[in-house]
């Protein structure tokens, strides 16, 4: 029966392969059961029961990649998702409820989009100097996070003029997240499978010697889903001024699910003729599994490049999902181990700091920024926007903002640099709807 639905033989991989690869697909990417509530709480919404939605929708969205198109990449919410929800609701003012209303939205419109193939036309539509801006920005923007939920940058206590300076580092918190970067950096650089993982169980540790963290178990009863569960407000829909929280949700998840896609398959030999066969079936999986991370309560749903790691030990088919969405099904009885390392350290009344996951996130936001490298830096008409994005993200601590920069200067500086022609229509629409946005606002 496994060999008549995944074709393990026949793709030159055995049973045993594809549960090693399953596991460690697992390990590389269980950090995001710790970060991602600790993340979405940061804009209100319960921790246990995003925790609960992390690991439930990760596993449907695992598995619904294994049996529809039998790759194994797996699904979780995104990292660079879950900031953009924080982030519209504590620079937008929005509520999460309606941030959640946008992510089902924009899982509903990509659904349909990937059922009619046409994903693929909008991606190839944005320039890819473009595409590599934003992975790196959004990467800068997780980096500058993670220091300052470490306490290793804090706001300068003069305002605009400088806007940051050096932590406390003779401070616990700051210590511990400090330990813990150092050795998940070493155990990343020494490639060993589950770095981050093995690195924020290291940092708990000098928490606990410190006193940071306190123990309160390790395997308990599931928390309630209930404070999020269908909680999306979807009437709220209406209103043009949430239409571009939806757009960008559709910009980012197109950029992680493609690239995912096509990285992790060149990696393991699944491109035929530089095409992903099953490609409309994959991206249906992050679409659905988008809305229903949305009604369940957590943020987009994306393809994780961290599945390379699976690949790399052997995967070859979809019988390493189904072990890697069993694990995260499993992950739901781990609540107080969870609230353990993802809840945050009190410095001073409603000022918490979060040293135990900060050092993932720096290390995920480095790992990110590696879209620098692909910048065409020799020449400045296309690297320039590509450039603004990256930087103005982290800087304006608003991706969308960041996204502006590099969408409406692109296709100035293209035309005025006498290479309009060289620009797709869709950038120009693009940059026309982002001025737009601007106008509308100054209203």
């Amino acid at each position: 029966m496994i060999e008549s639905i995944f074709h393990v033989r026949a793709s030159g991989s055995t049973v045993r392969r594809e549960a090693f690869a399953g596991l460690t697909t697992f390990l590389t990417m269980a950090y995001i059961i710790f970060l991602n509530p600790a993340i979405l709480s940061m804009a209100g919404m319960d921790f246990g029961s995003v925790m609960v939605a992390t690991c439930l929708v990760a596993a449907f969205g695992t598995l619904m990649m294994a049996f529809l198109a039998n790759y194994p990449i797996a699904l979780a919410p995104g990292m660079g998702e879950n900031f953009f929800l924080v982030t519209a609701v504590l620079g937008m003012g929005i509520t999460w409820q309606q941030g959640l209303g946008a992510v089902f939205l924009a899982g509903f419109i990509f659904l349909i989009l990937s059922i009619l193939r046409v994903r693929e036309m909008i991606l190839d539509g944005v320039p890819d100097p473009l595409k590599h801006g934003i992975a790196a920005g959004i990467g800068l923007f997780i980096v500058l996070m993670g220091l300052v939920n470490g306490g290793i940058v804090v706001r300068h206590p003069i305002g605009p003029v400088v806007p940051v300076a050096l932590g406390d580092l003779r401070g616990p918190a700051v210590q511990t997240a400090l330990s813990g970067l150092l050795v998940t950096a070493v155990l990343a650089a020494r490639r060993l499978p589950g770095a981050i993982l093995i690195g924020m169980v290291a940092t708990a540790v000098f928490g606990l010697i410190r006193g940071v963290v306190q123990y309160e178990g390790i395997v308990g009863p599931p928390p309630s889903l209930r404070p999020t569960f269908l909680q999306m407000d979807l009437g709220s829909l209406l209103d043009p001024a949430l239409w571009p929280v939806v757009l960008i949700f559709l910009f980012m998840g197109a950029f992680d699910a493609i690239g995912t896609l096509i990285g992790v398959g060149q990696q393991g030999g699944f491109l035929k003729e530089g095409k992903l066969p099953k490609a409309t079936r994959a991206l249906c999986t992050d679409a659905a599994a988008s809305m229903v991370g949305a009604a369940l309560g957590t943020s987009d749903v994306t393809e994780y490049v961290e599945s390379a790691a699976g690949v790399q030990a052997g995967g070859r088919t979809g019988l390493a999902n189904v072990v890697t969405a069993g694990l995260f099904f499993f992950a739901i009885f781990l609540g107080p181990l969870v609230e353990m390392i993802g809840g945050g350290y009190e410095i001073a009344k409603g000022a918490l700091l979060y040293p135990v996951t900060a050092p993932a996130l720096i290390l995920v936001g480095c790992l990110m920024a590696r879209g620098f490298a692909h910048i065409p830096w020799d020449d400045p008409a296309p690297a320039i926007p590509a450039f603004l994005i990256a930087v103005g993200i982290p800087l304006t601590y608003s991706i969308a903002e960041g996204l502006a920069f590099g969408f409406i200067s692109y296709p100035i500086v293209m035309l005025l640099a006498g290479r309009g022609r060289e620009v797709k229509p869709l950038a120009y629409v693009l940059g026309v709807l982002f001025l737009l946005r601007y106008v509308l606002l100054a209203k």
